[in-house]
């Protein structure tokens, strides 16, 4: 198979997928069975795909062209490359997650859930393997419509009000300001193909460049941005499979992915520190990064306070692209995959604790973690990998977007990174100190299932009354996901290294 061809079948296989999922609504067993076939031969595609981009080769293909010198086309570059192995890779553990998850909830309409999940990874690959702007911008909005019967799930008033307004947003600011970006770019520049350094460089001077820098910026609303994050917390009504698609595997870290994309190929980094024109950009950042984590303090609710938790985090990338240096764009890049693993599992966890104690305020999980003590050790897992602690991944990619504050000669932004740190620490850590050494109250973590044990309901021994094992084995290894990328972030650093413009 030529990489070509590999791109074509990863966008297409998941659509293939979702026909057969809705074929087999009948026959849950065959339907799910489906859903993680699909997965892991997607997750196989996208690695066949490394060697060859590794290697400084890229497959692409143009699948039609609208007008003359506009296709639509496909281009697998190493920013891409590592966007796809997250997304890719991270969907066969969030199928596996899913069966245990909607099975032992009872959740209605599952073949819907798994048919527009695939829609999304599918549109989620386009964004990958975009090869201009405007192919990417045709699937964002895929991904965004794909998405919204995924957050409206549970067909409840309160979830029809956050689809509105995650649909609204998001819908809002990329044909407000995203597409007019695009349309502006193509007239300036005659093109919108991803071109190393940027198809901007000498085609607007610096006014042109700083307006057209803040379309682009709150046109991608996915990136969650202040004031345009509300979407992101609404959104958190859909079950915890949905919250894990959109906060680690597809909608947020397209959003940040496309920032990346902008400032590397449509911007260049040269370009934009030469402008100076971004500096309002790092303080927005900067700012979002601040008050989300405050916010995050103030939530009970788990779900919310991790919602608000990524609101933060999808800025430390922000941040480092606006620095507008090697080091900022190979940490953002790098914080993609690290955020990606530590927050999945965060999320599982919560989805776990729901599923097994029925308990969805951090309050009322006093004495839980020794209850479950699988989901709480992975909570620990992913909190310490959020919050950026050796040996775990999320430690190499705030390592090197402080070096890019320095870099850059911001040091007030390295100050800001240490601060949101040490909130993340305080939002996360009292969760798992409440679960092992609280006292929990009588009768706090009963038995809602009066003693039967079944697969789906989840696992008993003892005192232990655990998540389904499909639910614990999904989280154990994304767990194991968080501590192996800190031994092995050498690989990611040696992809991401041309984009960044590092050599050697």
């Amino acid at each position: 198979m030529t990489g070509g061809t590999a791109v074509a079948f990863a966008i297409g296989l998941p659509l293939f997928g979702t026909i057969l999922i809705l074929l087999n609504d009948r026959y849950p067993n065959i339907r799910e069975a489906i859903t993680v076939t699909t997965s892991i031969c997607l997750a196989l595609i996208v690695f066949g795909l490394v060697p060859e981009v590794t290697s400084g080769g890229r497959p692409s293909f143009v699948l039609t062209e609208i007008v003359p010198g506009l296709p639509i086309a496909f281009e697998v570059e190493p920013l891409g490359m590592l966007f796809a192995l997250v997304a890719s890779g991270l969907w066969v553990v969030t199928s596996i997650y899913a069966i245990g998850y909607m099975r032992s909830h009872h959740e209605v309409q599952q073949t819907r859930f798994y048919a527009c999940f695939a829609i999304a990874i599918s549109s989620a690959m386009g964004i990958c393997f975009a090869g201009n702007m405007l192919t990417l911008f045709i699937f964002y909005e895929i991904l965004t419509i794909s998405t919204y019967p995924l957050v409206t799930h549970s067909e409840t008033k309160d979830a029809v009000k956050a689809g509105r307004t995650y649909l609204g947003i998001l819908i809002g600011t990329s044909i407000a300001f995203l597409l007019l970006a695009i349309i502006w770019t193509w007239f300036l520049t005659g093109t919108l193909d991803f071109t190393p350094g940027g198809i901007l460089k000498g085609k607007a001077d610096g006014p042109v460049l700083g307006l057209l820098l803040f379309l682009y910026m709150y046109g991608i609303g996915k990136a969650a941005l202040m004031p345009i994050h509300q979407w992101l917390p609404a959104a958190m009504v859909a079950p915890t499979p949905v919250s894990a698609l959109l906060h680690a595997v597809a909608v947020v870290k397209a959003g940040v992915f496309t920032v990346l994309k902008v400032i590397v190929y449509i911007f260049g980094i040269d370009t934009l520190a030469g402008i100076g024109q971004d500096d309002w950009l790092m303080y927005i950042a900067a700012f979002t990064m601040i008050a989300a984590s405050c916010v995050a303090l103030t939530k009970d609710n788990l779900k919310a306070r991790l919602a608000y938790s990524t609101v933060s985090q999808l800025s430390y990338i922000i941040l480092g692209t606006a620095f507008a240096n090697s080091l900022g764009i190979l940490g953002g890049g790098m914080h993609i995959a690290m955020h990606a693993f530590g927050k999945i599992t965060l999320f599982f966890c919560a989805g776990a604790i729901l599923v097994a104690s029925h308990k969805t305020e951090i309050s009322e999980m006093d004495g839980l973690g020794r209850v479950m003590p699988v989901t709480f050790i992975a909570f620990l897992i992913g909190s310490l990998s959020v919050i950026g602690l050796p040996p775990l991944g999320g430690a190499w990619s705030k390592w090197y977007l402080m070096l890019s504050a320095a870099d850059a000669g911001q040091i007030i932004f390295m100050f800001v990174f240490m601060v949101s740190s040490l909130l993340n620490i305080a939002y996360l850590m009292p969760i798992v100190a409440r679960g092992f050494f609280a006292s929990a109250k009588a009768d706090k973590h009963h038995d809602d299932h009066h003693g039967e044990v079944s697969f789906w309901n989840g696992v008993r021994f003892g005192n232990i009354r655990e998540a389904p094992p499909f639910c614990l084995f999904a989280m154990t290894i994304t767990s194991v996901g968080c501590i192996l990328l800190f031994f092995y972030a050498d690989k990611i650093y040696r992809m991401l290294a041309p984009v960044a413009g590092i050599q050697g």
